[in-house]
């Protein structure tokens, strides 16, 4: 069914009804979400009235409502995009039969794992996020941060629903451990390395929805294309939310390199690169917006796996995980015998090998994905192109800061060039962050919360959210 339940106490489209003992196990379930939020969502606004939008749908049209709501009190709900009559498995050496409503018995475990790492992701990065309330430059911003969080928590509906349905008691387990796993936890972190990287400044917020929720986007986007239809009709509606968070993340660093350059412009400052002149004006300088790529995207490109990969081949055999926009690729989609060119650590450099294209599936996905980062570059790089300013913002090669894959143990400049330790550890604070540079970025850090006001680092939106005017009063701040 489509038509979504609102009378229930878990919103839904998927006849919750019907079902006693999940709407019981999920009823179990809620208030220890909200517990979960209250303690480790975000701090200090529990009680704020916040001008969130709302899933009410899920068709492309009026799907979603806007109005003020305390976020605990957000209706988060269960939804999945609508049934296609008669889908077929589009991939793997299920292709052509009828899409799964049910568990294949022999590919549960993989699939549970693969349920549960997007599980996890969903509430790490709310964690990680829950302090920048109190250093948001404006309320726009405030309230962007706030719709992200909400959404995240949604998505985490959206995996326990699945645990819970079709994985008996063992969802009902990965369920309760998805609210014990902490970001940056020492006894209990999250699954993924990127999701335990502490979000302690909003340029961070910024590079992460960029970067880290567009490997997000592709991971969804695969998972899209399941011979599990369930999974893939959940995804599938999780992709229209998640699209908000990378617009956050991509316009608050474009809106960030703006102000950046009206600051070079006010004040005759000639040189691009001079740190010091840009920073006595009270702007994030453009090199160090550099180093913030440089890292968060590296970061983010380790989230993809091994280049070549047992699981991931795995999982696409099994028709569980597609790749990219399967439906389009112009192959035969089993991918038995063909080849995939990747990227290697070769006799001191770089060079290019065709794998076994089924062993290369991640490797794939990490090439759509750059070639999406790519197009956000260009936009940034149009802000320079305007105003005149002589800069170009780039994306280090695949080989640099990597811990993952094939370049994790080799060292690389941001050319792709292999280097050694030693000019690694001489050279790494050109190219990455250092303590100097998170510390005056911390230091811009003050929260504004005057209708239409924002701070200094940052330029103005072009257009207020769902029509509102420039002084609107997005996030009623409790006294």
């Amino acid at each position: 069914m489509t038509q979504v339940d609102y009378s229930s106490l878990i919103p839904n489209n998927v006849d919750l009804s019907s079902d006693l003992r999940l709407k019981r196990a999920l009823e179990a379930w809620y208030p220890k979400y909200v517990e979960w939020w209250k303690t480790m969502g975000p701090v200090g606004f529990q009680d704020s009235e916040v001008y969130l939008r709302t899933a009410i749908g899920v068709d492309s049209e009026g799907w979603a409502k806007f109005g003020f709501v305390k976020m605990p009190e957000y209706r988060w709900g269960i939804l999945l995009s609508p049934q296609e009559e008669d889908r077929r498995i589009g991939f793997g050496q299920h292709l052509g039969e009828p899409v799964w409503q049910e568990v294949p018995g022999e590919y549960r475990a993989m699939l549970r794992r693969l349920i549960v790492i997007q599980g996890d992701t969903e509430p790490a990065s709310v964690e990680q996020q829950r302090f920048l309330g109190q250093t948001a430059p404006s309320l726009y911003d405030m309230r962007n941060l706030f719709q992200v969080n909400v959404e995240e928590g949604r998505h985490l509906w959206a995996m326990v629903y699945l645990l819970q349905k079709y994985f008996g008691r063992d969802g009902r387990e990965e369920a309760e451990d998805l609210l014990k796993r902490t970001s940056g936890s020492a006894d209990k972190p999250r699954i993924l390395g990127a999701f335990n990287e502490a979000t302690p400044d909003w340029l961070s917020f910024f590079m992460f929805t960029t970067f880290t929720d567009r490997d997000g986007k592709m991971q969804l986007e695969s998972l899209a294309q399941s011979g599990f239809d369930p999974l893939a009709r959940t995804t599938r509606f999780m992709l229209t939310e998640e699209g908000h968070h990378m617009f956050v993340g991509r316009t608050g660093v474009e809106r960030v390199i703006q102000r950046t350059c009206q600051i070079l412009k006010e004040n005759g400052i000639s040189d691009p690169h001079d740190i010091q002149k840009v920073r006595s004006h009270g702007g994030i300088d453009l090199p160090t917006i550099q180093k913030k790529i440089n890292f968060h995207y590296s970061v983010t490109l380790d989230l993809f796996g091994a280049e070549i990969s047992t699981n991931a081949a795995n999982s696409f055999n099994a028709s569980l995980k597609g790749r990219f926009r399967e439906l389009k690729i112009d192959d035969d989609h089993r991918l038995e015998s063909s080849t995939y060119p990747v990227a290697r650590p070769i006799d001191g450099r770089v060079q290019i090998e065709d794998m076994p294209a089924l062993s290369a599936i991640n490797a794939r996905l990490c090439d759509d994905y750059i070639a999406d980062c790519e197009n956000v570059l260009k936009r940034w790089n149009h802000v320079f192109a305007t105003t005149g300013i002589d800069f170009a913002l780039t994306l280090p090669h695949r080989a640099f800061h990597r811990a993952v894959g094939e370049f994790a143990g080799v060292e690389a400049n941001p050319q792709g060039e292999l280097i050694s330790e030693t000019e690694w550890n001489d050279r790494q604070t050109e190219w990455l962050p250092d303590d100097s540079d998170l510390q005056f970025i911390l230091s811009l850090m003050q929260q504004t919360t005057e209708p239409g006001k924002y701070a200094n680092w940052i330029a103005a939106p072009r257009a207020g959210i769902n029509g509102q005017p420039g002084d609107f009063e997005y996030v009623k701040v409790a006294a």
